[in-house]
């Protein structure tokens, strides 16, 4: 297991994919619970636009999976044959070589495909709504990836990873933590005050 970020503006004791959209309402990068290695960045996501009201930071420290080669799917980079494999197994077909050359295509290739969608390849891989991200999940969470990646930092490809967790379940809340927030809702050093799981 290793250790990593959860920011909201909520307070609660188990994570639930009902709320998953609640944030900043995308799934650009696949549907299910974001998490982050590097705390500063789970403290920004802790202010939601969407709901300005929301006057109170947390920072919640999970425990998570171990990240390996095969058990992701990594944004921008070719999918790994192990996962090809399995998917192409599962689906009873062959994944066209454009699609598993990038990640992302693959992802809403799969949602897509799942929920019988039609249409050129271009339109199977670009786009994918949210019954497609949803089937996609649960698909690849049943084939045995834990996570889809995404650097935490553009500028640092191989850095700190942002990551989304296909399965809830896996998730373990080690520590909850009020924070404050700047004017540029960024972590204001040393603010963190821990609230205690049976306080709520």
């Amino acid at each position: 297991m290793e250790t990593c970020y959860h920011g909201t503006p909520m307070l609660f004791k188990k994570f639930d994919l009902a709320h998953a959209l609640e944030g900043d309402g995308k799934n650009k990068f696949g549907l299910g619970t974001n998490i982050t290695e590097v705390y500063t960045t789970a403290a920004l996501y802790a202010h939601n636009k969407k709901r300005p009201e929301c006057t109170d930071y947390y920072v919640y420290t999970v425990e998570v999976p171990d990240l390996n080669e095969d058990n992701h799917l990594s944004y921008t980079k070719p999918v790994h044959p192990s996962i090809i494999k399995r998917t192409e197994k599962a689906l009873g077909e062959q994944i066209p070589d454009e699609v598993i050359a990038v990640a992302k295509y693959f992802r809403r290739y799969v949602g897509n495909k799942l929920i019988g969608k039609r249409g050129t390849l271009k339109q199977l891989k670009e786009k994918a709504d949210i019954d497609a991200e949803r089937a996609a999940s649960k698909f690849f969470s049943e084939i045995g990836l834990e996570y889809y990646v995404w650097p935490q930092a553009w500028s640092n490809p191989d850095g700190p990873t942002n990551r989304v967790v296909l399965n809830i379940d896996k998730i373990r809340i080690v520590r909850i933590d009020k924070v404050e927030l700047d004017k540029k809702f960024k972590y204001v050093e040393g603010s963190k005050r821990e609230v205690p799981l049976d306080s709520f």
